[in-house]
């Protein structure tokens, strides 16, 4: 924290001579513009992105929502974050204005914190780049692609929980839960199974998430000169494996649906052209990153929820469970069939997202001038959607600060009020995967053990997915045979 201060008062002072400049060309520019959202641009440059930094780090990311929204429109309202003329849009009607307007008003827009991490992620995720994977993902991603794959994802959380909880008094659960996601991204994504090269990774892209939530400042020592550094170091890790993998697919030592991998250098678009080994591995990274750091979260906070909540609840998700593996034979895994039985832990696990959304918000920018809500929004100016404008709404969820499992049965919430995967053209097209992932998390964990947190109410910051201060160490208790 100390550190994450140090560089914003680094940021702050270096940029005052710029600050006066920068003021006469805001006020310019908004001068132009009739009809503005009502809202606080902050300080001259920094504008108000010290307090929103500051707010994910002590745990509290809607309040910087709240207030606003309270203060001067519950709907839009202006600000200045990140060095971008920003509006933060909220509630239903916003969310599905922005995400049914996709590449028609709006577009997919990333800080300079991720184009710098990643080099290549303007030109590989720019719209023609971006359909490409999307149109690509779902014949891997889709709940039909990935059911034989349950089986994988189970034999390694078995291994997980044989080798990093079993015969532990205790246990830290946020670095064991990263640590599972991992594994199965690396076996599903890139088939790594070499325990070195796979912690070596683990390691990088632990480094990577932090640089994203911090200030652009690369000076040795900073979150964000470690996560350029980190992702130098995974993408050239990763184009030995594709260079390795395109001359196993081209004897046919492996086949072209083998994982993600194989499949992205086997797919051609519609003009016959390949991705090349640069856009493959920057896509890689991402999906990585994607694919563990926002599950090991959930998985974390379910850990978290099912400790302090109702003891009905854990009760509930234990027979849930527990009738699914006593109708398995010894050894055999986990398949489709028993994903679909565990619909109350599903339940279970929407609430605990609900409540620690992976994705707290994205960021879109107008393609063209429109109308918000009644409000200009001039063109090349930012929109930021958040997940706490709906899901701890009042007006979206009765007494939202209550654990509800039973909001998600029947026809669950009315549609863009629960948006932990976003929505659109841009849904994470994960969501089927993450649910596999994290309900064979659930599956393992609760046949096996009962656990108590051991730091009650443990304190909770934002790198930008939810984080327990300490990791959430827990006290276990086994079930008796």
């Amino acid at each position: 924290m100390e550190q994450l201060y140090q560089s914003l008062l680094l940021l702050f002072v270096s940029l005052i001579p710029l600050s006066f400049f920068f003021l006469f060309y805001r006020h310019k520019a908004q001068s132009s513009v009739s009809n503005l959202p009502p809202g606080n641009m902050g300080f001259p440059v920094v504008g108000e992105s010290i307090e929103f930094i500051s707010l994910w780090w002590k745990g509290n990311p809607e309040k910087f929502i709240y207030e606003r929204m309270a203060k001067y429109s519950s709907k839009v309202f202006k600000t200045s974050i990140f060095g971008q003329n920003t509006v933060m849009a909220c509630g239903a009607a916003c969310n599905k204005f922005l995400f049914s307007n996709e590449n028609k008003l709006v577009m997919f827009w990333w800080p300079d914190n991720v184009n710098k991490i990643f080099p290549s992620t303007l030109e590989s995720n720019s719209s023609g780049e971006g359909k490409k994977l999307r149109n690509m993902l779902p014949r891997f991603l889709s709940a039909q692609g990935l059911q034989s794959y349950i089986g994988i994802m189970d034999y390694v959380a078995q291994n997980h929980f044989a080798l990093d909880w079993e015969n532990n008094t205790s246990v830290t659960v946020l670095p064991l839960a990263k640590r599972y996601t991992f594994w199965v991204a690396c076996r599903l994504f890139i088939d790594v199974d070499d325990p070195i090269l796979a912690e070596n990774l683990f390691e990088s892209f632990n480094r990577i998430a932090p640089g994203i939530m911090s200030m652009p400042i690369d000076l040795p020592g900073t979150p964000f000169n470690k996560a350029i550094k980190a992702s130098k170091f995974i993408k050239e890790k990763l184009l030995k494996i594709i260079r390795q993998r395109k001359k196993e697919l081209a004897n046919g030592t492996v086949s072209q649906t083998k994982d993600i991998l194989s499949h992205m250098l086997s797919s051609c678009d519609e003009n016959g052209q390949y991705m090349t080994e640069q856009d493959i591995a920057d896509k890689m990274i991402a999906l990585l990153l994607g694919g563990h750091d926002t599950a090991s979260s959930v998985c974390t906070f379910i850990v978290k929820y099912l400790a302090e909540i109702p003891p009905n609840i854990y009760e509930n998700v234990y027979q849930e469970q527990m009738e699914i593996a006593k109708s398995k034979a010894p050894g055999e895994l986990l398949n489709w069939n028993d994903i679909q039985k565990m619909k109350y832990s599903w339940n279970v696990a929407c609430e605990v997202m609900r409540l620690a959304p992976p994705l707290q918000g994205a960021f879109r920018e107008a393609m063209d001038d429109f109308v918000l809500n009644g409000f200009s929004i001039p063109k090349g100016w930012k929109l930021y959607w958040s997940t706490s404008s709906t899901h701890r709404n009042p007006e979206c969820f009765a007494e939202p600060e209550n654990f509800d499992p039973s909001r998600f049965e029947g026809k669950g919430p009315a549609p863009y009020t629960y948006v932990p995967f976003g929505g659109g053209p841009r849904m994470c097209p994960g969501k089927e995967y993450a649910r596999m992932e994290i309900l064979v998390f659930m599956h393992n964990l609760v046949k096996r053990f009962k656990w108590e947190a051991i730091i009650p109410d443990e304190n909770i910051f934002y790198d930008p997915t939810p984080v327990p201060a300490k990791g959430l160490p827990v006290r276990l208790y086994p079930h008796q045979p």
